[in-house]
């Protein structure tokens, strides 16, 4: 399971004209669920980003989290971030879990973020969406669940 994490002054989701989430200071929280993730991957995923240190404290260092600035969380799926582009021009989608099982675990995930307690959206699974981000810093950090834990 993956997580792209991209630090927001604000963000909001568009489906079809319609806002359907939008977040003020935190994170829009990209994530793609491949074969063979488990609960544990998105257990795992959602307490790394919320103890993640990549807010900046009064001396301007990454000394404090989501938790700790109470920022607001945008979550949207996006199996894209499971491409492989290694052969050809056109990426490869092998890796990514089938829609039942991706949009399981992607409700787990945003289950296990709201235990945090922090404000947190979600865009429309399998949507064409519009994202539009204000990325602060640009700060931008991928987290990848077999890190911690191999797939065997």
């Amino acid at each position: 399971m993956k997580a792209l994490l991209q630090r927001v002054s604000k963000a909001s989701v568009t489906v079809e004209s319609e806002v359907v989430a939008d977040i003020g200071r935190g994170l829009v929280i990209f994530v793609g669920v491949s074969t063979g993730d488990t609960e544990r991957d998105a257990q795992y995923l959602a307490g790394k980003t919320v103890d993640l240190r990549i807010f900046p404290d009064s001396e301007s260092k990454f000394n404090l989290s989501a938790l700790d600035t109470r920022g607001e969380l945008l979550v949207v799926s996006q199996f894209t971030l499971l491409a492989d582009a290694k052969k050809g021009r056109r990426p490869s989608f092998t890796d990514a879990a089938p829609p039942q099982q991706a949009e399981a675990l992607f409700q787990r995930f945003l289950e296990f973020l709201r235990q945090s307690e922090l404000k947190v959206e979600s865009g429309r699974f399998q949507e064409h969406m519009h994202v539009e981000i204000h990325n602060d810093g640009p700060v931008t950090i991928l987290l990848d669940s077999r890190d911690k834990y191999p797939q065997e």
